[in-house]
């Protein structure tokens, strides 16, 4: 599966693809050995998510985007 990590600004820091059925937090193990970092530091600055997750993720926020841009027409629309 693969996995990715993601910034305060959710953008794709790096990915990692890990043959293992590990899950989030095998993952997680294996960025914070990478970055070699202390673990509360870590999760300060970053997450750990499947790559499905992350496009759900991000398709969630642009929904909501567009819905800020347009949503007040669309609610004269509706009435």
């Amino acid at each position: 599966m693969k996995y990715v990590l993601i910034n305060r600004e959710n953008e794709v820091v790096d990915t990692a693809d890990l043959t293992y059925n590990i899950g989030v937090s095998g993952a997680r193990t294996y960025f914070v050995k990478r970055k070699q970092i202390e673990s509360e530091k870590f999760d300060q600055i970053w997450r750990v998510m499947t790559e499905t997750e992350y496009k759900r993720m991000k398709a969630h926020d642009e929904t909501l985007k567009e819905y800020e841009e347009f949503g007040s027409w669309l609610d004269y629309e509706k009435s």
